[in-house]
């Protein structure tokens, strides 16, 4: 009984390890030095706790970076699945972690966390081990992890003395430093955040104030001389285009600034998350390129996927995308475009970008730590890339990221 307690407590060590840096964001208490050794004392767990131990890390860490993804069902009057949901993260984690659990070995364990930093599971990509040092002095490129992990592992195999210090010598290489340089975006840019209920913010009677709110603070940008407003994803909960009206208003009052505002879009019976450009009187829509699984489209065979929208999405088929990432150009400068989910993708960061515009709608997960999460994966991003980020939100996360 005493063994399992053990390995039960050494499980749960290495989860709350692994994902106190996410919470310590939460609560303003970050602390480079105690993420750093935090961090390494998880993946040291990870690499010599007993094997029985590693499910059990794998269902904590599932539970604890992701038990808010099923409140989001809610909304769609399913509330019996959210703790389903939150279960369910659970065990894709254990599974995801479960190939440790087969060796004993340090330096095998070693390289398979590093293999399992390039897996994400039914294209969920929101575990990225590299990010539990975004806040550290260890670096978050791939080698540096490699490095990291090595240094670790390696103890086992030194005997003599005059190789002990080989671990200290990985993790110096495996410090923050060399990443690209950032720039603040050489316009005047206004982020236009909104703190609108979920459920309120899709009913009918939240259309007229909400689209009178967008109109007096593109006004008041105006008078502030921006160059540009940014609203948040879906801040007008309509398909835009069903609504010349309102697409002439904006068209008007974007002599002046350029208006950037996030809706539903549909064309030939088919749905999409875009974001929409108004300038010199002129629009542009932007279609999503990356979309979020589970979310915007089911990852799954197609009589599954058939099942799961007919139960859940009231029959709805997936959103579609873009074929490319969008570029916003404005006074000469090129801004790429991302909504949500896909600004934490790598995709979007391909090619010459050097700023980002991002739009999100994080009312779904309310009140959670999904935004302090979001928020870090952006830093993360943004730091490997050299990108600053500009991100606009309905509830929290809004800010520049740099």
């Amino acid at each position: 009984m005493n063994n399992i307690f053990k390995t039960f407590l050494l499980g749960i060590l290495t989860a709350l390890l692994f994902s106190a840096f996410i919470y310590f964001a939460e609560y303003n208490l970050t602390n480079k030095l105690v993420n750093t050794l935090f961090g390494l004392a998880s993946l040291a767990l990870f690499l010599y706790i007993p094997k029985r131990a590693i499910p059990i890390a794998g269902f904590f860490i599932g539970l604890f970076w992701f038990y808010w993804i099923g409140y989001s069902f809610k909304y769609l009057d399913v509330h019996y699945m959210t703790p389903i949901i939150t279960l369910a993260f659970g065990f894709i984690y254990l599974l995801f972690f479960l190939p440790l659990y087969f060796t004993d070995k340090a330096y095998i364990r070693a390289l398979l966390l590093f293999g399992l930093s390039f897996i994400e599971p039914f294209d969920w990509n929101w575990l990225q081990i590299e990010l539990i040092f975004v806040q550290s002095y260890i670096g978050v490129y791939k080698y540096q992890l490699f490095t990291v992990l090595l240094a670790l592992a390696i103890p086992q195999f030194i005997k003599e003395n005059k190789y002990k210090y080989i671990p200290l010598f990985l993790l110096l290489v495996s410090i923050n430093y060399g990443y690209p340089k950032q720039e603040d975006a050489p316009l005047k840019i206004k982020l236009a955040s909104t703190d609108i209920d979920q459920r309120y913010k899709w009913s009918r009677e939240a259309q007229i104030p909400t689209i009178r709110y967008i109109f007096t603070e593109i006004q008041k940008a105006k008078a502030q001389k921006y160059d540009l407003i940014l609203f948040p994803e879906s801040v007008f909960p309509l398909y835009i285009n069903k609504y010349p009206n309102l697409l002439n208003k904006l068209k008007e009052l974007s002599q002046g600034i350029v208006i950037i505002a996030g809706s539903l879009f549909k064309e030939n019976g088919v749905s999409y998350n875009v974001s929409n450009m108004f300038k010199d009187g002129k629009y542009v829509v932007a279609k999503k390129f990356v979309l979020v699984p589970f979310g915007e489209y089911i990852p799954l065979p197609k009589f599954f996927k058939k099942f799961v929208n007919d139960t859940f999405f009231h029959g709805e088929s997936d959103f579609s995308t873009a074929d490319a990432p969008t570029d916003f150009i404005i006074k000469d400068i090129k801004l790429r475009n991302a909504i949500c989910y896909e600004a934490t993708c790598p995709e979007l960061y391909e090619g010459d970008v050097k700023y980002m515009l991002v739009m999100s709608n994080n009312a779904w997960f309310a009140p959670s730590i999904e935004p302090t999460l979001q928020n870090l994966l952006l830093k993360y991003y943004a730091r490997k890339y050299g990108v600053t980020i500009y991100h606009a939100t309905n509830y929290m996360g809004s800010g520049i990221i740099k």
